[in-house]
């Protein structure tokens, strides 16, 4: 059925899984309470799951690509390409 070649790709796939289970299950509990103030609690409890999913996967991702030998320069790009991604979201 899938040819995934690194099984680091199922955990990456595995985290992305139960984000969007997380994230379905926000938008029908805002849709069950059904005013604003609920709505932006629940969106509020939501906010934390985004930085902790990027962070999780692309460590995932790290660890993957670290073992093939990439050189650490570009293990530190990332890491700070992702550093930029959670500064420039910072409210």
């Amino acid at each position: 059925m899938l040819n995934v070649q690194d099984k680091v790709v199922y955990g990456m796939a595995g985290i992305r899984v139960v984000s969007s289970a997380i994230e379905f299950i926000g938008a029908m509990l805002m849709l069950y309470f059904g005013t604003a103030e609920k709505a932006l609690q629940v969106n509020a409890g939501l906010a934390l799951v985004g930085p902790i999913v990027l962070l999780s996967v692309t460590f995932l991702g790290i660890i993957g690509i670290a073992g093939e030998g990439i050189a650490w320069q570009r293990i530190a790009l990332i890491l700070f390409g992702v550093g930029c991604i959670l500064f420039g979201a910072r409210g």
